[in-house]
This record gives C-alpha cells, structure tokens and sequence, in this order.
C-alpha cells in the first residue's frame, strides 16, 4: 500500500495531464480532418476517429502497465529490448506489408504495426544503458563508435525499408551526447554539414568550393594567424592553380576551372601540413581537416542524392528549396498545406467548418498534415495554443530529466525530450514549408496506433524513472 501511495505521490502529475490533453485534442481533430456526415458519431469503430479512440484506449492501458513496473527493469532490460527491436526491424524486411513504397509494416490481424516507432524507444533505451555505465568516457574513439553503432544501426534498417523520414530522427540523439559531453565539434560538423547539402543542391560546384576555401582562410584569421600565413595559403593555392592551368592548356585538355582548382588543392595539401608542422599552427590542422572533408562531401552530395534517395523525396527537396515548381505535383501537399493553414485566419474557420479539410484537398490530413486541420479550423490562435502545449511538455521534461540522480534516466529523459522536440519541429515545418516532406508524425495528434503506443511508452517510462528519481540505476 506505501508503496502505491508513493508511486502517486512521485509521480509527475503536470505531464500526464498535459499528454491526456494532447491526445484529446489530437482525436478531436482526427475527427475533425476525416468527419463523415454518415457517420457522425466520434466513437464509431469504422471510422479512423473511431478506431483512434481504440489505440488511445489501448495506450492509456499501456502507460497504467509501465507505471506497475520497477524502474529498474528498463535499465535491466535495456539491451534485450534494443536487440528484439533489431531483430523485428531485419524481420519487417523479409515479412513485413508495402505501404506507400515503405515495407515498414507487420499487419496481424488487420491491425499494423510499424517497428520502427518502436524502435526509437528500444534505441533510447540502449544508448542511456551505455553512456550511463562507469566505463563509459565520451572522448574516447571506442565510446563514440560503440554509440554510433546503436544509434545507427536501426537508422540503417529502417532506410532499407525505404523510410528515410523515420531514420533521420535518430540524428537528433548527437543532442544527447552533447549533454554528456560531446564537443561542440560535432555539433559543428553536423550543421556545417546540413549547409554544404543545401548550397550545393543550390549553387554550381565552383561557387561552393570558393565559398569553402574563403571561410577555412577566415577561419584560419580567426583562430590566431597570423595575416602573412594566411597570405601565403592564398598565394600557394592561386599559383597551383596557375600551374595546373598552364598544363592544361599546354596539353589541350579540356577541365573544368572546378576540376582545376581542385587539383591545385590536391598539389597543395602535403606542403600546407608541413608548413602547419613547421611554424606549429596547432589549430590550423583541424581548419585544414574540416576544409578537406567538406570538399569530399560536397563531392558526394550529388551520388547522395541522385542514387541514395528515392524519386519523390527529390522532388520534394527540390520544390522545397525552390530548385523546381510543381504545385501540381511534388509540392502539392505542401502548396495545399498552407492555403488550409493560411486559410484559417486569426481565429479559425471553427471546428468541422474548414473547406480544405472537408473536401479533402491536403493528401493524409489525418496523420502527417494533421496540423493543416489545427490552423484551418483554430487559425492562429489555436495553432499557438498547440504548439505551447508541446513545447510545454517538453521543457518538461528537460526539467525533470535534470532533476534525475541516476545519469540512465537522465539520459533517457533527454532522449524522449529530443525526439519529441524533432517530430513537432519537422513536422510542423513540413505542413508550413520549411522542411522536406519526409513522412513523419506529430506526436499525440497524428492518426495510427503505432506512433501514439510508442510516444506513450516513450513518455511513460521516463515518467516511471522519475517517480524513482532518488534511486541509481546502472
């Protein structure tokens, strides 16, 4: 009896009402983004709104059950879980159903299942199992491949299943490691990395390796050298370049000013690390490195994109960043999107009064472009209101995954938080244009069992750690 008592007591109250209030609202505008005037009733079972109300059912069943249990076991079991999950993600390859292009699904008895959901809780799991343990020290090379190897073995998986939207989410857990520790570098190499992917797909080759070579011998200024240095790094690469130039033209080749530039780099990179070596620019190597592994990955952005990604997520990126216009086509769902959500005014059209929702203009406005029915039928004010109640729930949880005395759940908190930070940043972004469509789902609002089981058991067993936050768990 004390002990439910204390479980009652520790258990933080705010969050739960706060996740009941987000799936409400969530199933009101699933009623709302598929209504049948034949089927009025919000609890018929034939209806997606019906059979919503059935997962959430089903999910507050889920989070009663995960709340019975010992916070321990999750650290316990962490490992077991995450190699189950792995094994389920290579099972849905050989077994699983089709849908939309993706072999992502189990269907067992009409009802479907997609592993990867789950995944990103088994994968949470595992990633605070390890960092947490006492051995575990964020510098070292062996730390960081062991947690590259949990962190994107799924991803891997799942891109096999041809479901890029859900293994792009496992990048937001490089947020994790730099909690723990990680060096801003990383985090630098990761945005300076979305960058070159931006401006290559936008500009000529050319244009990006000069823009690549002016920032490294900005860079270089920066960092403490000395203006005559840098000088004679701009004077080295401008005479390999004419040297590369004369023989060009002496043997009649035809290269490109790109092909040729980048030769006088390659003719320059042996002399620039002795003269790093010789006047002992320490911090100049990394600018060195960082230079030449942005001019390998601007070379394999366009194999990336041409041969990695499929036709249609392409096309979407390139709609996105305005390469190609196809309202009619690839950015449809979007184009449609904000004319719904633009639609809506300061204050909506009111509930079940949304034009573009009841005649179905947006594709899969139950699920991926369910915030479409938040900002046709609440307008402004309820597309704020929304957005508050997530970004709520998730400083939250960064508050509660702060408090925690074990570094698993702390870990784990910060996890949760993340993902959920990267559904609604992303998803939200999709439906306004201002990220790809790439198919992923708003936490608590969007339509299918799948995505709300495993946000709730996501949430629920931190929550279930936190009522044991004075406890250690390894």
């Amino acid at each position: 009896m004390t002990r439910k008592v204390n479980l009652l007591k520790n258990l933080d109250w705010w969050t739960i009402f706060l996740y009941v209030l987000l799936v409400f609202l969530g199933w009101i505008n699933i009623y709302a983004a598929v209504y049948n005037e034949e089927h009025q009733s919000i609890f018929d079972i034939s209806q997606r709104y019906g059979k919503q109300l059935m997962w959430i059912g089903a999910a507050f069943f889920l989070a009663m059950v995960i709340l019975l249990i010992e916070g321990k076991f999750f650290s316990a079991f962490a490992y077991p879980t995450y190699l189950l999950m792995i094994f389920l993600l290579i099972a849905v390859l050989i077994f699983g159903r089709e849908v939309n292009g993706a072999r992502s699904w189990f269907e067992i008895g009409g009802i479907r299942l997609q592993p990867a959901e789950f995944a990103k809780f088994a994968t949470c799991l595992a990633i605070s199992r390890y960092i947490s343990q006492f051995n575990f020290k964020i510098h070292k090379f062996k730390s960081l491949f062991i947690s590259g190897v949990i962190l994107f073995t799924p991803a891997v998986l799942i891109i096999l299943q041809r479901d890029a939207g859900s293994a792009l989410v496992y990048i937001v857990f490089i947020l994790v490691l730099y909690r723990e520790g990680l060096s801003g570098v990383a985090l630098f190499v990761g945005v300076l990395a979305a960058v070159l992917f931006i401006i290559t797909l936008l500009m000529p080759e050319l244009y990006v390796l000069l823009i690549i070579l002016a920032f490294a011998f900005i860079s270089l200024k920066f960092i403490g050298t000395r203006w005559k240095q840098v000088g004679i790094g701009v004077t080295a690469i401008l005479i390999g370049f004419a040297l590369v130039w004369g023989v060009v033209q002496v043997m009649e080749l035809k290269l490109s000013a790109y092909t040729i530039l980048n030769l006088s780099i390659a003719l320059n990179f042996i002399p620039f690390l002795y003269y790093i070596y010789k006047e002992r620019l320490k911090h100049a190597i990394w600018v060195l490195l960082i230079a030449v592994g942005s001019l390998f990955f601007t070379f394999s952005v366009s194999y990336l994109f041409e041969n990695i990604l499929e036709s249609h997520q392409q096309e979407r990126i390139n709609d996105l960043l305005g390469i190609e216009s196809d309202p009619s086509g690839a950015g449809y769902n979007v184009a449609q999107s904000k004319i719904a959500i633009g639609s809506g005014g300061f204050a909506g059209k009111g509930f079940l009064n949304g034009t573009q929702t009841k005649f179905k203009f947006v594709p899969e406005q139950s699920t991926d472009f369910i915030f479409c029915t938040v900002g046709e039928e609440w307008g402004f004010v309820g597309s704020t209101a929304v957005l508050i109640f997530l970004m709520s729930l998730i400083i939250r949880l960064l508050f509660l995954a702060e408090r925690q005395r074990s570094p698993f759940s702390r870990i784990y908190g910060y996890g949760v938080a993340c993902i959920l930070f990267f559904h609604l940043a992303i998803n939200v972004g999709m439906t306004i244009g201002l990220a790809p469509v790439i198919g992923i789902p708003l936490p608590f609002f969007s339509y299918g069992g799948s995505s709300l089981w495993a946000f709730t058991i996501l949430l629920f067993v931190f929550l279930r750690l936190d009522a044991n936050r004075l406890e250690l768990l390894r």
